[in-house]
């Protein structure tokens, strides 16, 4: 019997039943965001089977460059053949199991182990060893090639990888996330590359607490984040702001904008980049539909579930010298432990902007989405509480409970939408949490589901 096989232990079954009970009530275990036995489960049901996301093709544009990156806890090399081809590889020799990339990135026709020196070609085949005829002369090289994830995929240049031979096509499992991931990444045929590598930084929370967060929680942005709007680094007010919609793509993927109701009222437009740029888009890829969401857009903020989350909005570092300008940063909330994660946060421009417009969207991610910026120091220090309680004894003997309830027949002004263009549920406005409980019923059943089964992700 495989890990995968095996029953959910007592404790880990117990508080899915609390979830899955609680979760039409609007109620979520304080538990899961801290229960270890929980967190071992998770690597197992949720990250060794769904797809995550791991790179953009930017960062291996040439034959032979490579980077290092991590499949939940575990590290994969995702390399770029001397043909062209993409693959992701476990970082471990097939001889005595030794890590065999020792860069974060860089170039190289191969990778060689430390231990005992068996080399592997760009794309993981084993193609030799010190003395190979007296140590392994008649041993099948195609049969030790280093181990490689089970599926791979690109969209819009988005690198994700699953470790599950039955999971879903990328496509398919994205559901409709595609069609909003389009508004993004498909805005215009030259596509969009990384600014510089990917900040690193750790903090003691749950990796749950940033998905949750990037699903769509606008309500914590009048208060936890009252600064921001005090120094001009957005140009929207917080109730204007709170004005747009909730969106359920599919199963466990949410999203939500920040959107004028009425498509005749000033933006920013387009997520607050330059009106020429703007012009520029070839938007032959995408509908009418998609553009003119995409046109009315003030902030996108969303959630590939499990861990990959994307931000799109106008900010400033400084608003009383520089206006706000689009800036564009994807992260994932990398598990290491059930109370610590590694963020991983890039910032992407399109390629046809200038040198200056790329110059001038990075230092206002700087300034407010990274390891020292206004937002980052803001989130970090309530989602480390959350963890904290959510590993206490009194949150488990208490059987202490969280509320969800935000957006719920009868609660706050929240309320469904009707004729919405794209996929999904949708609600207006953004005082809902129907995004996040969406998170939190795929997770479940994700958890609950027996191996080379899925739970179907169309609401």
């Amino acid at each position: 019997m495989t890990t995968a096989e095996r029953p959910l232990s007592a404790t880990v079954d117990r508080l899915l039943t609390q979830l899955e009970e609680g979760l039409p009530e609007g109620e979520v275990p304080a538990s899961i965001f801290g229960n270890s036995e929980l967190y071992d489960a998770e690597l197992r049901k949720i990250f060794g089977r769904c797809w995550v996301f791991l790179a953009h093709e930017s960062e291996v544009a040439a034959h032979g460059d490579y980077t290092v990156r991590k499949i939940g806890e575990d590290n994969f090399i995702v390399s770029r053949d001397e043909e062209g081809e993409i693959h992701v590889l476990f970082d471990a020799c097939r001889h005595r199991g030794v890590q065999v990339c020792r860069s974060d990135s860089g170039n190289s026709s191969h990778f060689r182990c430390p231990y005992h020196g068996w080399t592997y070609s760009s794309d993981g085949a084993l193609v030799g060893a010190p003395l190979w005829k007296n140590a392994f002369g008649g041993m099948d090289k195609s049969k030790n090639g280093l181990t490689k994830a089970a599926q791979v995929r690109s969209f819009h240049g988005l690198i994700f990888a699953t470790l599950d031979p039955s999971a879903p096509p990328l496509e398919e499992y994205l559901g409709g996330m595609a069609w909003y991931l389009d508004l993004i990444f498909g805005l215009d045929k030259d596509g969009l590359e990384i600014l510089g590598a990917p900040q690193r930084f750790v903090v003691d929370a749950n990796w749950k607490s940033g998905s949750d967060n990037f699903s769509g929680d606008d309500y914590h942005l009048g208060t936890l984040h009252r600064s921001v709007w005090s120094i001009g680094a957005f140009p929207v007010p917080f109730s204007e702001n709170m004005m747009g919609y909730h969106v359920q793509a599919a199963k466990g993927h949410s999203l939500s904008f920040s959107m004028a109701e009425d498509a005749n009222e000033p933006g920013p437009n387009f997520f607050g980049f330059p009106e020429d740029l703007a012009e520029q888009f070839d938007t032959s890829r995408i509908s009418e539909e998609q553009l003119e969401i995409a046109r009315r857009a003030r902030v996108f903020v969303g959630n590939v579930f499990p861990n990959f989350s994307i931000l799109a909005l106008p900010m400033s570092e400084d608003g009383a010298n520089h206006a706000p300008t689009g800036v564009l940063t994807i992260r994932t909330w990398q598990p290491k432990g059930p109370g610590q994660i590694e963020i991983w946060n890039w910032f992407l421009a399109y390629k046809n902007m200038t040198a200056e417009q790329k110059d001038r969207a990075y230092r206002a991610g700087l300034g407010t989405f990274s390891v020292g910026g206004s937002f980052e120091m803001d989130d970090t220090e309530p989602w480390i509480t959350v963890a904290r309680t959510g590993s206490s004894v009194a949150a488990e003997v208490l059987d202490f409970s969280l509320n969800y309830q935000m957006g719920m027949p009868g609660v706050g002004i929240a309320s469904k939408v009707d004729d919405w263009p794209g996929p999904g549920i949708a609600y207006w406005t953004r005082y809902e949490e129907g995004v996040q409980r969406n998170l939190y019923q795929y997770y479940a059943e994700m958890m609950r589901a027996k191996p080379g089964e899925w739970p179907e992700n169309t609401l």
